[in-house]
């Protein structure tokens, strides 16, 4: 005779190993290298979660499980009473997983403990519809999709490069987008500046930013800063974000933001454009060389004009833009290379991209061990290293 449901579950429970709520929050207290699977359906899910816990609903465990855990892995899979995590630490340990263990009581229990939870960010059904195309994607999925919708990305220039930056960047979900432009739109912006239009004209540039992300989707806040960045002012405007995007278009900015940046240990994704080539590449306090590693000192002017002495192809500041935004991307979901310690150049007439190894200087009065960091007069500083 075939066994019961209880029957079935109690010959289960045998075979597999159950945690107590107890042992689990230690783990975490003592930050225990363990993964914890909410095996529940979507709606039980989005009441409240285990901290960090990754969510694979019961009937897709089999499906997705390879995209989120290694065999080899600590694991601690639960539900709401723990009847649904022990059939799926079996299941589990039938495809191979030797570390799997079921949290005895599951989430109840827990939360009856007033031990810590978190409030996942649930994605709406209009959200799934957006964003389908990244959900389906194993390095993003819904939790890299909340996740970018938690971010916050400021970009630095709402001209070449800050508009398909920004426009990608809106369009992926990045929930806050800061933009700091003190310009006015002008006609010769729009051979290149995308994100403005000939009936913005005369407006400031990060309200036309604003109107055109806003328009684009909806789940995106803009903040505009119409204002110069300086050094009065950088660490304030800085200080709320996660990731800033540099499309700026003078030297002084250049090395004033890389300055704040190494200060306050945020990532600085850098592009630049002229005539026909662009560059680009990230910078990440700790983690490999900043911009004065790459350029010591400013070049005399008269080798760096700008574009609107020396021009530049009006596709050309689209397609680094949109490298800085892959960059962006990837810093926030933590996914991929990044281009730390590496500079991708782009030549346009011949189609050609070249990486160049970039290596943080030992000597560099910003980013080297014990260097201190102050923020100084960089339209002095360029005008005397020229």
């Amino acid at each position: 005779m075939a066994p019961t449901f209880r029957e079935l579950l109690s010959e289960v429970k045998k075979e597999i190993r159950e945690v107590s709520h107890e042992h689990v929050r230690q783990l975490l207290v003592t930050g225990a290298k363990v993964k914890l699977v909410d095996v529940r359906e979507a709606d039980e899910y989005a009441g409240g979660r285990l901290p960090g816990a990754v969510h694979i609903p019961r009937g897709y465990l089999e499906l997705r499980i390879e995209e989120k855990a290694d065999r080899d892995e600590e694991l601690v899979l639960y539900c709401a009473g723990g009847t649904r995590s022990a059939l799926a630490a079996r299941t589990l340990r039938d495809l191979g997983y030797t570390r799997v263990s079921s949290l005895a009581g599951g989430y109840n229990r827990w939360s009856d403990a007033a031990f810590p939870v978190e409030k996942p960010v649930v994605l709406s059904a209009e959200q799934k519809e957006r964003y389908r195309r990244h959900l389906i994607l194993p390095e993003v999925g819904e939790e890299g999709q909340a996740k970018l919708l938690k971010s916050r990305v400021l970009l630095l220039g709402a001209g070449g490069l800050g508009s398909p930056a920004a426009l990608y960047l809106a369009a992926a979900g990045v929930g806050t987008l800061g933009v700091v432009d003190a310009d006015v739109v002008d006609l010769s912006n729009l051979q290149r500046q995308v994100l403005h239009t000939l009936e913005r004209r005369g407006q400031p540039k990060v309200q036309s930013a604003k109107a055109a992300l806003e328009a684009l989707n909806p789940d995106v806040k803009v903040v505009p800063f119409q204002e110069r960045l300086t050094s009065a002012n950088v660490e304030r405007i800085l200080a709320d974000f996660d990731v800033v995007l540099d499309g700026g278009d003078n030297f002084p900015t250049r090395y004033l933001l890389n300055d704040a940046c190494v200060r306050m240990g945020m990532p600085n994704v850098h592009g630049s454009v002229f005539r026909f080539e662009g560059q680009v590449t990230t910078f990440v306090p700790g983690q490999g060389p900043c911009y004065r590693c790459l350029y010591p000192a400013p070049p005399p002017p008269e080798l760096a004009p700008s574009c609107a002495e020396a021009g530049v192809l009006g596709v050309l500041p689209g397609t680094i833009g949109m490298l800085q935004a892959t960059e962006a991307l990837k810093l926030l979901l933590g996914v991929g290379e990044t281009l730390v310690g590496r500079l991708l150049t782009f030549d346009a007439l011949g189609t050609r991209f070249q990486e160049l190894k970039l290596r943080r200087d030992p000597e560099c009065p910003v980013c080297a061990p014990g260097a201190k960091v102050e923020l100084i007069d960089y339209e002095q500083f360029c005008a005397t290293g020229a």
